[in-house]
């Protein structure tokens, strides 16, 4: 009974953290114009600085597992919320580009270490349960990101100045971290290897599926509103609901996830959700009608929802490399993905058309289907 007690609270801390994350990522995307004209900076330069926020994050997820093999992912968990809270004030304040270019820097360090940390929890919670509930946890990270916009644009249409709002924002951040301090892992896993090593093996091709999905996730996020808009010919106060949609359909798959994994397996869901994505993909690319299209986001956003989930499962069963080192490197090499998808689609828009950039990421989906054969999902892996 305590047992299953104490299994009860690492789960509702796990999704607790999820939502956290997801919570104050959403809250800066909408700080982000506020920033811009308090700063007074050019498109190019909120550009430049915008990558700072990665860079944090890239130069501390690699050493995440190493801290948590220290310290436990209870201490990393809580140092890293407690950076964000004392960041994201700032956010909205800052007048200086140089000086929000290093916030930003250390709001991605604080990110970075929660999204890497939270991961590293979950698995240990998962595998102590013997059931799927990874899908579920990811989930909640998108709820997060709905309620995080939702609440910051609510408080700001209703007249409250930027700054309070944020911390309203922090407020809740605090409080629920409370609530999840008691269920949050005072241990992670042991200490093995370097602090940090290059993926390898299946680690290798499961941050390759990480990456293909995170670049198809950040490339709807970028450039689904300017698809709509100059190729479809939709409004441009509509043009955000093609993200909507794929961000709904998301979240609503993952809520669902662990039933659907536990009853059909997660091969045939990797298999079938990269399908549905790719199909997605085809449906915005080929057949330029705006509400066709929404459909299509819809599609995309329900098949990716849960190839990473599944992905984070097995990193944490497989015996190439210690989880400490896995979890990072494939986390890392995921997040990769987010940041250079919207660049590579840019480029490619600029050399060819916006629908051969979309193509090429149907193709990519495809792929991940493939890798899954490679990957024996619904089997415990070993090598």
């Amino acid at each position: 009974m305590a047992k299953e007690k104490r299994g009860n609270s690492s789960q509702l801390a796990t999704r607790l953290v999820f939502f956290i994350s997801g919570f104050v990522t959403a809250t800066w995307a909408v700080i982000v114009p506020y920033a811009r004209a308090n700063t007074s900076i050019s498109d190019a330069t909120l550009g430049s600085l915008l990558l700072c926020l990665g860079i944090g994050a890239l130069i501390t997820m690699p050493t995440t597992g190493a801290l948590t093999s220290r310290f436990g992912c209870r201490k990393v968990i809580i140092a890293a919320i407690g950076l964000i809270i004392l960041i994201v004030p700032l956010l909205s304040v800052i007048t200086q580009p140089i000086l929000l270019g290093l916030v930003l820097l250390i709001f991605g360090i604080g990110v970075g270490m929660t999204d890497c940390a939270m991961n590293i929890q979950a698995i240990l919670v998962e595998k102590e349960s013997s059931i799927p509930l990874m899908s579920g946890f990811h989930g909640f990270y998108s709820i997060g990101g709905i309620a995080g916009a939702g609440m910051m644009t609510f408080l700001l249409a209703f007249g409250i100045p930027v700054m309070l709002a944020t911390f309203v924002i922090i407020l809740c951040v605090g409080i629920l971290t409370l609530l999840s301090y008691p269920g949050i892992l005072p241990y992670a896993n042991p200490k093995a290897g370097p602090a940090f090593a290059m993926p390898r093996g299946i680690v290798l091709l499961l941050g390759i599926v990480c990456f293909s999905v995170f670049l198809t996730e950040g490339t709807v996020l970028d450039w689904s509103a300017v698809y709509l808009t100059q190729v479809t010919g939709m409004p441009e106060t509509l043009g955000g609901l093609g993200y909507t949609c794929f961000a709904v359909a998301m979240t609503l798959a993952r809520l669902t996830g662990d039933k659907v994994i536990k009853h059909i397996g997660r091969f045939k869901v990797v298999v079938i959700g990269a399908i549905t994505a790719a199909l997605g993909l085809a449906m915005v690319t080929f057949i330029p009608l705006w509400y066709l299209s929404l459909s299509g986001y819809a599609l995309i956003g329900a098949g990716c929802a849960n190839i990473v989930p599944i992905m984070f499962s097995v990193v944490g069963e497989q015996k190439v490399m210690p989880q400490a080192v896995a979890v990072p490197a494939m986390t890392t090499l995921g997040y990769l993905g987010v940041l250079s998808g919207p660049a590579i689609i840019g480029y490619i828009a600029h050399l060819s058309s916006l629908s051969s950039s979309f193509s090429l990421i149907m193709l990519l989906m495809l792929v991940v289907g493939a890798l899954s054969f490679k990957l024996n999902l619904n089997q415990r892996i070993s090598s």
